[in-house]
């Protein structure tokens, strides 16, 4: 498998990741995050498709983080929401991270590989999209897992009241 296949076939998983969150979340603004995310993921399968093929591409920039902006701040008035939905989804937020980066490692080892400047900086402008999908999904883990860490830090600071 050559290394666009790889590329291709990471993409689609992703896809198939986000896809697979986006039906199963109880979250309205979270199923517009996981469906952005796919779309994103789609891009980048066609953009190594064309690669493959030798047509030309065109990157364009997210616009996820935009999107899970106007959510977080949305959902932060619905902290109940959170508390009672979310958690059973944290293993598979887990999986998302480790899919974004392990994609990262990916791109950013075939920049170190390759000699056209140009695909050098497709993939380390890929490298830094999957970053920011990765912030994104770590965002809403910290946000699902908020209290949580709101009790740890009261159960802490409480003992050096003692």
């Amino acid at each position: 498998m050559n290394v666009f296949d790889f590329a291709m076939k990471m993409e689609l998983q992703g896809k198939a990741c986000y896809e697979e969150m986006a039906a199963s979340t109880k979250v309205p603004g979270f199923r517009t995050i996981f469906r952005g995310l796919a779309a994103d993921e789609q891009k980048h399968f066609d953009i190594f498709r064309d690669l493959k093929e030798g047509k030309t591409f065109q990157m364009v920039n997210s616009r996820a983080i935009d999107h899970a902006r106007t959510v977080f701040t949305e959902l932060i008035q619905h902290k109940d929401l959170i508390e009672k939905e979310l958690h059973e989804d944290l293993d598979a937020y887990h999986v998302g991270l480790k899919m974004e980066a392990d994609s990262i490692k990916l791109y950013e080892e075939m920049a170190t590989k390759e000699a056209n400047p140009e695909i050098v900086q497709l993939y380390l402008k890929m490298a830094n999209e999957e970053k920011k999908h990765y912030n994104i999904i770590e965002n809403i883990c910290d946000f699902v897992m908020r209290p949580k860490y709101y009790l740890e830090w009261r159960e802490f600071s409480n003992l050096h009241e003692l």
